[in-house]
């Protein structure tokens, strides 16, 4: 990945020195603006393309959860705040991370190289990125057994243990190989080598039972048996 353009919006104008300081001293960040009110930051955000977004949340004019809902899709972010409280709601609003003030080098450091490394779900030959939460787990194939969509989430059933990520399944199905991973429901992505049977309408991965639709039932016998 190239030049990561920054933007910073926080009320506290320490808060905003910091961040300077510490964008200064990464060479694959440059910051392009920084800015004490939100509103303000609506004009750079909308003429130029940026990479990440380093937003406060408790803000006198708009509070920073609410003001990533206006945001391109295209701006990642990264919360920098003193109040833990907010956690969750960030992660639902699938930020990069969330940084409690008073924030060291070391913590940034960390979370901006998530940005560096890719935080969506990136995928290649032998292996899958996956984000959840704040963490980012590297996942190998052989080690997926099937993934299971929840709501809005993607459950990773592996073979040692599960992992949620905020995802579809539709987006995850166009990433992961065809040659490896099939759909054969819509809350059901399956590793094709770890199916051991089919019996009715049931494929079986070890001793789970997953539901085939019937969309489905004609091309996992075709494929898969």
């Amino acid at each position: 990945m190239g030049t990561i353009k920054c933007l910073i919006v926080d009320d506290e104008e320490l808060a905003r020195s910091l961040l300077k300081t510490y964008i200064g001293k990464v060479n694959f960040l440059e910051l392009m603006a920084d800015f004490e009110n939100p509103l303000d930051a609506i004009k750079v955000l909308k003429e130029q393309k940026i990479d990440l977004l380093f937003l406060d949340i408790q803000m006198p004019e708009i509070k920073g959860t609410d003001f990533a809902k206006m945001i391109p899709d295209t701006t990642q972010i990264i919360f920098t705040t003193a109040y833990s409280e907010y956690a969750l709601e960030g992660y639902e609003l699938n930020a990069v991370d969330y940084l409690l003030k008073p924030i060291t080098f070391e913590r940034f450091l960390k979370a901006v190289n998530k940005i560096k490394t890719n935080p969506d779900q990136e995928a290649t030959e032998d292996s899958i990125i996956v984000k959840s939460g704040y963490d980012l787990h590297k996942l190998r194939y052989d080690s997926i057994l099937y993934i299971e969509s929840d709501s809005e989430y993607a459950i990773y059933h592996t073979t040692d243990g599960k992992i949620m990520s905020n995802q579809s399944l539709t987006a995850l199905e166009k990433k992961l190989p065809k040659e490896l991973f099939m759909r054969v429901h819509r809350s059901y992505i399956v590793n094709k080598k770890k199916v051991s049977a089919l019996k009715g309408k049931d494929l079986f991965i070890e001793k789970v039972a997953i539901p085939v639709s019937a969309s489905y039932f004609d091309s996992v016998k075709t494929n898969l048996f």
